[in-house]
């Protein structure tokens, strides 16, 4: 069962409820047929908390001081450089309720018969047991969570229920319900304590056969064949007109709106596949059981199908959060909101490769939507033209406001070129240039440095000061420094490519000269590429963070084949890497850089901890740390794009393929790969060497690179031409044989 999982037993957890989302909405399905619950969520759930107005502190008249001290060797002068104020985290994401279908027959958790499962190709979620049946899904086409239920019995009480875990208590709750021909209209509003904003949930029952009544808080069927519920939340102040919302949802039956989803979500998630040899064995094997077996190749093309499923799921309005699109508790960690210095883009990282623009729709309209606030950061905190982005964000404010002397994430100015490069490498995917909104940020980026960079160290190169590696400090030193490594880079490369997509700008030319006079990246005496290329700061090497290998993944900069030496520091560093407290991200964007410098064994090592570190739940969404311990969809997220880059890489000039197989996996076929230079790759591989199947859509001219003990051939001609010459709308058709 590749594409979907299933379990044998009901949900008694709201972490293993089966997942279903459209990138505003989404459900978390338990699916137990006495009490079948369903909780909705919705991207724009976050509760005030006193963050919603806050702004960056104006800091930039304190800047040349700390610029002084930092040059001149004090080593913690950046801890009181916006620290004092308590810490104050963005607004929490929280659940919106659950809609409860009680059937009171006293069934247990128990039963035999029972199946519940979730099919990635439709992303509906059905359970059945004896003749009832449950089937929930998150509209495409409506925007509704749609919920329905066969075979009530002759009694199911309906309600929507916002008592959730960790819910405050001071909550202003409002219900109303109106019967109507068809079964009932249901509404719940509910108010955050001290504000005037709240949210609303509305339901459309509608009802085959029987009777309903008002009972409780809800309602009351009997005597029905089915049942179906349509709902759909809105956030926002006051009291809204229910008649209005209650009107705006579809009122066609249950069959005619999933025939209306399916065709939107069966054609985004089929673009792309994975599928290994050795895995038919297990394959119908319930979730929770593959999980028990975490070097069965069945389990990762399950765990790889159901990364895709909810990466596309959670994203639409906005890129996915720390939890993707769900949670059941108000006590969300880290506020459930998008830490951006290095969690979102490991989640999106497959976005552009695995056939997925709606996700990197949703991180454009994140980013285009924050730039204002970015602006208002750049000029505050360093007094500087240009953009800086956050560290944290609920998705509402891109304010800079997590100031702290451990942590001090107000200091990171690698942010802005960070979380565009995801964009940029979309473009090259598909059209080969920035779109005029994406260049516009570029140039914005540019002009940050410009004003920002404007120090020098003793060698009269330019210094990035202050300076920050997230989350790491040296182990001389406090947390703000001079010249991380990721600065460094983020610098250089957001300058170069400005100047690139806008040669026309007036600073084109300076940005270029300043891009060369910043300083080479430094190779400590371990001979490993250091996290920070100033002299005396001594490296901490056991930390889940890899911000200082940022120029191996994802830009390229340093690579095995234009920048060998470095390549070979920078694996040095890799080997040196511990992985802290064992974060399931650290983890992942450890085999993504390992990909990159050709390590097959590391990549290896790095999934064996994941797949073997019990960080899955039976919905097959992840958890932060071992032990499903705090849920959290780093690793759900990232793990497809980790399979990608250890069998096909590329940039606009490049194409590796089978750089770093693990040898757990030496034989399969992935689909639907879309490449940075404009074509579609089919790859099918084993012992024996491999085929790949190239459709570009625009011409091209490429490196070819391959892995270790491969030699190439060609179907279509003798010795291949090198580089390989690409014709839009020609295929291409590439052997290799094992030497």
């Amino acid at each position: 069962m590749i594409d979907g999982t299933w379990e044998p037993r009901p949900a008694t957890r709201w972490e293993d409820a089966f997942l279903s989302g459209n990138g505003r909405h989404g459900a978390m399905v338990w699916g137990h047929p006495a009490d079948d619950q369903v909780i909705v969520d919705h991207h724009t759930l976050v509760r005030p908390n006193g963050s919603e107005d806050l702004r960056p502190p104006e800091l930039a008249d304190r800047l040349g001081r700390l610029q002084d001290a930092l040059l001149a060797g004090d080593t913690t002068a950046a801890e009181d450089f916006g620290a004092g104020p308590p810490l104050v985290w963005v607004q929490p994401f929280h659940p919106a309720f659950r809609s409860r279908v009680c059937r009171g027959r006293g069934l247990h958790e128990a039963v035999t018969g029972y199946r519940r499962e979730v099919d990635f190709t439709t992303g509906e979620v059905t359970a059945s047991y004896e003749a009832w049946r449950s089937s929930v899904f998150v509209s495409r086409a409506d925007d509704v969570v749609v919920q329905h239920v066969t075979d009530l019995g002759l009694t199911a009480d309906v309600v929507l229920d916002h008592a959730l875990p960790g819910a405050p208590a001071r909550l202003a709750v409002g219900r109303s319900t109106v019967l109507t021909p068809q079964g009932a209209r249901l509404a719940l509003r509910v108010g955050y304590p001290g504000s005037d904003l709240g949210y609303t949930g509305v339901t459309v029952a509608r009802v085959d056969g029987g009777t309903v009544t008002v009972a409780g808080e809800g309602i009351r069927i009997e005597g029905a064949r089915s049942l179906t519920l349509t709902t759909r939340v809105v956030r926002g102040p006051g009291h809204p007109d229910l008649r209005e919302l209650w009107a705006a949802l579809p009122c066609e039956d249950h069959a005619t709106l999933l025939a209306r989803h399916r065709p939107l979500h069966r054609s985004a998630y089929g673009r792309a596949s994975l599928t290994l040899r050795d895995a038919a064995p297990e394959s119908e094997l319930p979730g929770s059981e593959l999980l028990r077996t975490p070097k069965s190749p069945a389990l990762l093309e399950r765990l790889f199908a159901a990364g895709r499923y909810h990466l596309l799921s959670s994203s639409g309005m906005l890129p996915p959060r720390l939890t993707g699109l769900w949670t059941g508790d108000w006590d969300t960690a880290w506020s459930g909101a998008f830490t951006t210095n290095a969690n979102l883009n490991l989640q999106i990282s497959s976005a552009a490769t695995a056939a997925l623009p709606e996700v990197t729709e949703a991180h454009a309209a994140f980013v285009h939507g924050q730039l204002a606030d970015w602006r208002d950061n750049a000029r505050a905190l360093f007094g500087a033209r240009g953009v800086v982005a956050p560290s944290h964000t609920d998705g509402v404010s891109g304010h800079t406001r997590h100031f702290q002397r451990a942590y001090p994430l107000h200091l990171w100015t690698a942010g802005a070129d960070w979380l565009l490069q995801p964009l940029l490498e979309h473009a090259e995917v598909t059209t080969g240039a920035p779109d005029p909104a994406l260049a516009s940020a570029l140039v914005e980026v540019a002009l940050f440095y410009e004003d920002f960079l404007s120090r020098e160290d003793p060698d009269g190169n330019v210094a990035v000061v202050p300076s920050y590696s997230p989350e790491n400090r040296p182990a001389n030193a406090s947390w703000g420094t001079v010249n991380a490594t990721m600065d460094l880079a983020a610098a250089r490369h957001a300058l170069t490519t400005a100047a690139e997509h806008a040669p026309g700008h007036p600073s084109a030319g300076h940005w270029l000269a300043l891009a060369d006079r910043l300083p080479a990246y430094l190779v400590n005496e371990d001979g490993a590429l250091a996290e920070w290329a100033w002299p005396g700061l001594r490296e901490t090497y056991d930390h889940r963070h890899l911000s200082h290998l940022y120029p191996v993944w994802p830009l390229d900069a340093i690579n095995p084949y234009d920048t060998p030496e470095l390549a070979t520091a920078a694996h040095r560093a890799l080997e040196l890497r511990g992985s802290e407290n064992d974060s399931a991200h650290g983890h992942l964007h450890h085999a993504l850089i390992a990909a990159r410098l050709r390590d097959p064994s590391r990549v290896s090592a790095a999934l064996d901890a994941v797949l073997g570190g019990d960080f899955f739940h039976d919905s097959l969404m992840s958890a932060h740390y071992p032990s499903r311990n705090v849920y959290n969809a780093d690793a759900a997220h990232t793990l497809p794009a980790a399979v990608i880059e250890s069998l096909v890489q590329s940039t606009p000039h490049r194409l590796v393929l089978l750089p770093a197989v693990p040898a757990a996996y030496p034989a399969g076929e992935l689909r639907g790969v879309r490449t940075r230079f404009g074509a579609h790759l089919d790859l099918r591989w084993s012992e024996d060497g491999a085929t790949a199947v190239l459709r570009p859509t625009r011409d091209a001219r490429v490196d070819l690179r391959t892995g270790d003990g491969l030699t190439l051939t060609e179907t279509s001609a003798g010795n291949p031409p090198a580089p390989l010459e690409l014709t839009a709308g020609v295929d291409r058709v590439l052997t290799l044989e094992a030497r």
